[in-house]
């Protein structure tokens, strides 16, 4: 019989074992592009990632919260549901990293722990009213990217529509610069509070935390943000090829365009007042790429790359929550 303290450690150790591998996993989503248009080295650019990465986690907590009590009704989590899901998780994660797939992070843990929930007390236990906001939120924001990327790109290109192809993407080499640096801000902003959320789950479950207050405490904060720097700084080499190259061959103007509407759409989803939505950075990045390359022609789109994608993103929440589910059949039966 594994004793309370000794459950929450482990929870807190896969947690920040998720968030590593969600740095690593998602660093393309914040420097694909500015790697790829070589406004930065593969080095400088993981370096800023990491480091804004680290800033965005210590900022807000709203979507923590919106993680702790909008998928599983709080009562029923217990520090084995939580382990279940977070091994979900990052199975996931890992098999898509594999795979060179830019599967999502944020639909990975929230698959991870509907099955673990439901495999725990039924699917009565899942937070439908919560769940419905957040999986919402997940499927409109890269039809958003799409659009903002579109749009964004239109107007760039009417803007500059009487200047030299060469001092444009001159300029924007310097430009994307700044875009990438938003970007990485708002993704650690919004990705790390997820682990924020899940450990502080976990510290409700064994009675450290008052159930009405689901801030994160200041060392749940740190440590996430710590453990996402630190995946990030390694890189996820195999991704920022897809991300960077194989949906649409970018240029600076279309890497700054593609960051910037995606910063927007991250930004809005985690900050503005009322939502505090966790959104997936790796489909509003996507969802941006494919807009800006759309608004040069529509067929410079590797649709066929977009089609992969799509069916990783379907497939998703499904797959983490079943994995969970059984690995919480598995836990039960050893503790």
């Amino acid at each position: 019989m594994i004793s309370s303290g000794a459950l929450l450690v482990i929870v807190v150790f896969c947690a920040l074992a998720f968030d590593y591998i969600n740095g690593f996993h998602d660093t393309a989503n914040a420097i694909a592009t500015s790697v790829s248009t070589r406004a930065l080295t593969p080095k400088r650019a993981v370096v800023m990632a990491a480091c804004l990465n680290f800033v965005g986690a210590l900022v807000s907590t709203g979507v923590a919260q919106t993680i702790a009590k909008d998928i599983v009704s709080p009562e029923y989590v217990t520090s084995e549901v939580v382990i279940a899901a977070l091994i979900g998780a990052i199975t996931w994660n890992i098999i898509t990293w594999y795979f060179a797939i830019p599967s999502s992070s944020s639909h990975a843990i929230i698959g991870g722990m509907m099955g673990a929930g439901a495999a725990y007390a039924g699917f009565g236990v899942l937070h439908w009213g919560g769940l419905t906001k957040i999986v919402l939120a997940l499927l409109i924001s890269p039809i958003i990217g799409i659009i903002l990327g579109f749009i964004i790109m239109k107007t760039l290109f009417f803007l500059f529509r009487n200047v030299s192809p060469s001092k444009v993407n001159h300029g924007f080499r310097k430009m994307q610069v700044l875009s990438a640096a938003l970007l990485s801000y708002n993704h650690g902003s919004n990705d790390a509070q997820k682990s924020m959320g899940i450990i502080t789950l976990a510290l409700v479950a064994a009675g450290l935390q008052d159930p009405a207050n689901l801030n994160p405490q200041l060392w749940v904060k740190i440590a996430c943000a710590l453990a996402m720097a630190a995946g990030t700084s390694v890189g996820g080499w195999k991704i920022i090829r897809t991300m960077g190259a194989k949906i649409f061959k970018l240029e600076p103007i279309n890497g700054f365009a593609a960051d910037l509407s995606s910063s927007i759409v991250i930004w809005v989803a985690t900050a503005f007042p009322g939502l505090h939505l966790p959104v997936s950075t790796t489909h509003v990045v996507s969802g941006s790429i494919m807009g800006v390359g759309s608004a040069k022609r529509v067929s410079a789109v590797r649709w066929g790359i977009a089609q992969q994608m799509l069916t990783a993103w379907v497939i998703t929440i499904p797959t983490s929550a079943l994995i969970a589910a059984i690995i919480f059949k598995i836990i039960s039966l050893v503790i």
